[in-house]
């Protein structure tokens, strides 16, 4: 069990940092074809294809996307396919245009999910916003996990509410594998920062010349990498705290490092 909770906080840090030379803005698995055969004679916003939802979860899904886009006029769409796939057919048949978001699940890729997003949408929602929401929730141990219901439903859950609070920069909400990957290099900030204020003369109780001077390094881990993650996509304070205190404890336990080595010997002695 500990072992698998490790190979997912390594897959998604390796995901997260590979996602950033993809760009998701079309899918060419949904456009390489022109089948419209496989679409339905009734128009509808979701198109299961694939089976992927349940009939009450397709239904739902529904109602929500028409109300949505009676009430914002943003057009979402969705799109599940497997073996075969409608295309480019999917355009003129939903009508697609610069205030659309088609998301594409495709279960044959090591991502499940793709989006097709119109130009209007990238003022509110950015390319980034798009790769980390693509990893977040189409990647093989989320769908695994979750299954490729949740994979769809939370994905668009999460772009409806940024569309309806203005736009968003980053995905909210927290994963327990990304807090991890923020709470590691939170401690690690501190080991260097410690390191580095390490009195280096008689008399000298921190080196502050030394902290300053390493503070770009233990700051862009610390801050950058440790806080500036939590604070942007939640307002839970817990993480939070549980990163500065985890800064705070390697702080101190580098800091306290050779005090420790030179009792060892005495100890012995």
């Amino acid at each position: 069990m500990q072992q698998s909770f490790w190979q997912r906080i390594l897959a998604f840090v390796t995901v997260f940092f590979l996602a950033g030379s993809i760009w998701v803005t079309h899918s060419p698995s949904a456009y390489a074809y022109n089948n419209p055969e496989l679409l339905p004679d009734t128009p509808t916003p979701v198109v299961d294809l694939a089976k992927s939802l349940t009939s009450l979860q397709e239904e739902n899904l529904v109602k929500e996307l028409e109300q949505f886009e009676v009430e914002t006029g943003w057009k979402l769409r969705v799109l599940t396919q497997y073996d075969r796939t409608p295309g480019r057919a999917v355009i003129p048949f939903w009508g697609l245009d610069d205030k659309s978001i088609l998301l594409v699940a495709d279960s044959r890729g090591g991502n499940i999910l793709s989006f097709s997003v119109g130009d209007a949408v990238y003022e509110l929602l950015p390319r980034t916003f798009w790769i980390e929401l693509q990893t977040r929730f189409g990647n093989l141990y989320f769908v695994r996990e979750q299954g490729e219901d949740q994979a769809i439903l939370q994905a668009m859950e999460a772009v409806e509410n940024c569309l309806l609070q203005g736009g968003c920069a980053v995905v909210p909400g927290l994963p327990r594998e990304q807090w991890i990957f923020t709470l590691i290099t939170s401690v690690v900030g501190g080991i260097i920062c410690g390191f580095a204020a390490q009195p280096r003369r008689e008399g000298q109780a921190v080196a502050w010349q030394w902290a300053l001077i390493f503070s770009p390094l233990w700051g862009i881990l610390f801050i950058s990498f440790g806080i500036g993650p939590v604070v942007t996509r939640t307002n839970d304070w817990l993480p939070l705290i549980r990163n500065i205190s985890g800064f705070l404890i390697g702080v101190l336990v580098a800091y306290l490092s050779p005090i420790f080595s030179r009792s060892s010997p005495s100890a012995k002695s």
